[in-house]
């Protein structure tokens, strides 16, 4: 397959750009040159053979891309939330699968650590993890315990100097590829801690998850746990039940709310431009009345979505946002986006199933994005929760 060249242009209807800073500017155009040169052209054929671009990783790295707002001292970026999500959304506008590579690594595995490590845990794992050299994965969903994790089986037991762990999670971003893993797990009281694992310890497996029709190109595995030993100082000490873990996907959450739209952002000016160039009954049909109803409903719901996002990412920055506030973008963006998609696709007609365009692409790996961190439904339950005051969960 011949490498597609990359004429994206940036939709900002309202223009939202009036409101970033120039280093956020900055920022996101780094991101979105490093995209244009080093995913676009290979990201097909790595999806097609369903194949993770390892070299993406040192290349995010040294973009800081991992752990943006973490701070310099550990090697992070000591950024800002809104630059984060500028950040997500141009890695997404490339692929899913890149941005969930320095999602999980940024928000699911360097915040915990950050937020509950340790300074020794925090000094051994950070740098090597904001710079690429090492890979990173968090492990909270298991065979049959997703969107309920308070009920998950993985446990550990008191060993002496380290404890012994058992189970498994699935479904788990990075997995094949981690150095590191994150892993939450029950001690003997059913209380849930966080353990870092490393990659060698006697018993910890990665095994790769195969047959995968979305996020073709983003590495997914299993954690298998056989009798592993964790020495006691790979605990993380300053958090325990699901807080932990819950916080981590609400970091993750809001990252995915902007990556979304910039798969969105992506269909949309691709369906643009071929409205515009492929002629049928003697004109573009770009200049067809429903055709035009698409691509306004489409701008109209980006712009929404990246107001909503800004919005977000002010409270974020404020350290007011609640969990309830981002699992209502993170929904809304999903939701948009993957409406955005599949109107593209009729847009380019069978083209649109090609990999000569994005938009096939994009559809699929979005139908995971709409699931994972947190089901469609789950998210509208929590703001039904909200705004209720009533629990429908049990």
């Amino acid at each position: 397959m011949a490498a597609r060249t990359d004429l994206f242009q940036s939709p900002d209807y309202f223009l939202l750009d009036e409101l970033l800073s120039e280093e956020q500017k900055h920022i996101r155009e780094a991101v979105r040159s490093y995209v244009k040169k080093e995913i676009s052209p290979v990201i097909e054929e790595y999806a097609q053979r369903a194949e993770f671009p390892q070299q993406i990783v040192k290349q995010l790295g040294e973009l800081g891309c991992f752990g943006p707002t973490i701070p310099a001292e550990y090697g992070g970026g000591g950024l800002d939330y809104i630059s984060y999500g500028l950040m997500m959304q141009e890695l997404e506008r490339g692929d899913s699968g890149v941005r969930s590579t320095a999602s999980v690594q940024g928000s699911l595995v360097m915040f915990p650590i950050h937020a509950y490590g340790s300074e020794a845990q925090r000094k051994k794992y950070l740098p090597k993890l904001a710079s690429g050299d090492w890979l990173g994965c968090f492990g909270l969903t298991e065979p049959n315990h997703g969107s309920d994790p308070s009920h998950m089986l993985s446990n550990f037991k008191d060993a002496g100097d380290h404890v012994i762990l058992n189970g498994a999670k699935m479904w788990i971003s990075n997995a094949p590829f981690s150095q590191v893993a994150v892993v939450w797990a029950k001690n003997e009281l059913g209380e849930i801690h966080g353990l870092i694992l490393e990659r060698g310890m006697e018993g910890f497996s990665t095994p790769t998850t195969h047959g995968k029709w979305s996020l073709r190109a983003s590495a997914t595995g299993e954690l298998v746990f056989d009798h592993v030993k964790v020495p006691k100082e790979n605990i993380l000490p300053n958090v325990k039940g699901l807080k932990g873990p819950l916080s981590c996907l609400s970091k993750a959450r809001y990252g995915i709310a902007w990556g979304v739209v910039g798969a969105a952002m992506d269909c949309y000016d691709t369906a643009l431009r071929y409205s515009k160039e492929r002629i049928q009954f003697e004109k573009p049909i770009g200049a067809f009345q429903l055709q035009q109803k698409k691509l306004a409903e489409m701008i109209t719901e980006i712009t929404k979505a990246q107001w909503l996002n800004w919005r977000l990412g002010t409270l974020m920055n404020e350290n007011r946002a609640t969990p309830a506030q981002v699992s209502m973008a993170k929904r809304n963006s999903c939701e948009m986006a993957t409406n955005i998609c599949r109107d593209a696709r009729q847009i380019l007609g069978g083209m649109g199933i090609t990999g000569e365009y994005p938009v096939m692409r994009h559809m699929m790996n979005l139908e995971s994005v709409i699931t994972y961190e947190g089901t469609h439904d789950i998210h509208l339950l929590i703001t039904g929760m909200d705004v209720t005051g009533f629990n429908a969960f049990k």
